[in-house]
């Protein structure tokens, strides 16, 4: 092979590499995006079960062929509060299973064939998925072409590696070189360093699975890049997990100790299994005689080792879960307000599942605004402020909301993977998170007249504190129909709420009219009627805030 030769692969190395992590991209974003609704079941199936939480990892994993993006979600998931650590650790277990079908797929089109290779077969699909993309109508169709068509061009990726590796396997120079590279260690070092660049166990792999086909490499050094891949992986978690909370770094910690371990156990048995048997048995011979190919020797491995560790772990969940918690202890200065409670940074890799908690953090603000409300109206009707600190404190959780929860909508809606769906309901949310930080505002003016009203030393008639009484039920019945609709999109919730905004109005009028007749007849003073004529116009604008959340929403979604 001349100089031009071997510039020549060096090229077609590089393209089919750039081919193939690009086509895993195309694959991994809208393999979510076609299985949000799926993906979204899957972990609301999470329990404190830890098979099920294996399953649901290796599900989860399977449907956007990315372990790593499992793995940020997790994280992210944990960091909002709403996964414990137990549970993220297993989930993260069963995304190292899920993983290795990645691998299996690859091992599968690298046979050949008398006919067409399956790697040919298969290649063609990138042509195929742009036809059907083309001709598809609705969003999920074109994206199911994608998915066909990133499959097409993944194998020919594939297809241009093996073909450059099959060329350099040719010299004798760079085989002998290669050969002398037999430290087990080094080359795990070199599979974690390569996978943390590129972000993909998956695609390190399936890189390896290849030089192993082409005779590039050895079964055994395959094995060691495969492991390395394995540790390497955690680098993504590691970086989502440094910005954010105790636990999140745990999460992060778990599976870097489960998958070093792993690593280091095959590290060592294997080498003092060589030592004993004077190299007549190693990890390599064994799988070597268990199947017939090298690219499936490799990937068998990498399935096997997977699920054997995950099955020796499994006992071991408590004890690793334990040992993060004394390795990363509590801090004493971590802040729980203002915060979110469903979101959380790293979902981002995930737009579909960040879209569904989106939506769980604006019900839960909606939460945190009527309390709010309802807490004001206490304090107006009985003149205790006692509250008032936590009432503010809630007030500040729901400005920090207000904005940041805008900023996240603003970065889930660029994310470019997204179905036409959940692009919708994104449009709606800003107006939502708006209305319900009115919401807020409104009651904080509640509890400025409940403090006129004690400096005043005035009070509210009787008759008036059961008008109040008679409204806040109704707002309080619109409240749970609202959210009814907004988490459903039911119909028959929105026309209630609906009837109950028409009733609103037509008290809050009517109240007005009996403030009058109460003053006119002495039963009221004036302080106090001031008061209870801002507090029934503040409430109708509640109302029609809470009608607001639901109506552009439902209206979009019908």
């Amino acid at each position: 092979m001349n100089t031009t030769q071997i510039i020549e692969n060096l090229l077609k190395l590089s393209a089919g590499i750039g081919i193939y992590l690009i086509a895993f991209k195309i694959i991994s974003s809208n393999l979510e995006a076609v299985s949000s609704d799926g993906l979204k079941k899957v972990f609301t199936r999470i329990s404190e079960s830890r098979i099920v939480g294996i399953l649901i990892g290796a599900l989860a994993t399977v449907l956007i062929q990315s372990s790593s993006a499992v793995t940020v979600m997790t994280i992210g998931f944990v960091n909002a509060g709403i996964m414990s650590l137990r549970q993220a650790a297993t989930i993260i277990f069963g995304g190292e299973i899920g993983t290795t079908i990645s691998g299996q797929i690859v091992a599968l089109g690298l046979f050949d064939s008398d006919f067409v290779s399956l790697n040919t077969i298969f290649s063609s699909f990138a042509g195929l998925g742009i036809i059907v993309s083309s001709l598809a109508k609705g969003d999920n169709g074109k994206k199911v072409g994608q998915i066909i068509s990133g499959f097409g061009m993944l194998f020919c990726g594939l297809n241009m590696m093996s073909s450059s590796m099959s060329s350099f396997a040719q010299l004798e120079e760079l085989r002998l070189f290669l050969a002398s590279v037999n430290s087990g260690m080094l080359l795990i070092v070199a599979g974690a360093l390569i996978t943390a660049i590129i972000h993909s166990s998956a695609a390190m792999t399936s890189i390896a699975i290849t030089m192993v086909a082409t005779g590039l490499i050895s079964l055994e050094q395959g094995i060691y890049i495969t492991l390395g891949a394995n540790v390497g992986t955690c680098f993504t978690g590691l970086m989502a997990a440094m910005s954010s909370n105790t636990n999140s770094k745990r999460t992060s910690l778990i599976q870097l100790i489960f998958n070093t371990g792993g690593a280091l156990i095959v590290y060592v048995v294997d080498t003092i299994v060589k030592s004993v048997s004077g190299g007549a048995m190693s990890t390599g011979i064994l799988f070597s005689r268990m199947f017939s190919a090298p690219h499936v020797q490799l990937a068998m491995f990498h399935t096997i080792f997977n699920i054997v560790s995950v099955i020796i772990v499994i006992p071991l969940t408590d004890m690793l879960v334990n040992l993060s918690v004394r390795l990363i202890p509590d801090k004493d200065d971590e802040i729980e307000s203002e915060r979110f409670y469903f979101v959380d940074e790293n979902m981002l890799k995930s737009p579909s599942l960040a879209v569904s908690q989106v939506k769980k953090e604006i019900v839960n603000m909606a939460a945190i605004a009527m309390n709010n409300f309802n807490a004001s109206i206490r304090m107006l009707t009985t003149q205790d402020l006692s509250n008032l600190e936590e009432f503010q404190r809630n007030e500040r959780e729901l400005n920090f909301l207000n904005q940041k929860l805008v900023e996240y909508v603003v970065k889930l809606s660029g994310s470019g993977s997204l179905s036409r769906k959940d692009e919708r309901f994104l449009a709606t949310t800003h107006r939502a998170i708006a209305d319900i930080e009115r919401i807020g505002d409104y009651s904080e003016n509640i509890t400025e007249y409940a403090g006129n009203l004690k400096k005043q030393e005035a009070s509210l008639s009787q008759t008036a504190l059961k008008e109040i009484d008679e409204l806040i039920k109704i707002v309080n019945t619109l409240y749970e129909k609202t959210m009814n609709c907004y988490e459903t999109n039911s119909k028959i919730a929105f026309m209630s709420a609906m009837k109950l905004e028409d009733e609103i109005d037509a008290l809050t009028r009517q109240m007005a009219q009996n403030h009058i007749a109460r003053l006119n007849n002495g039963q009221c003073t004036a302080e106090a009627g001031a008061q209870f004529i801002k507090l029934a116009n503040d409430v109708e604008r509640i109302g029609d805030h809470l009608i607001n959340i639901i109506d552009h929403d439902f209206k979009t979604s019908h």
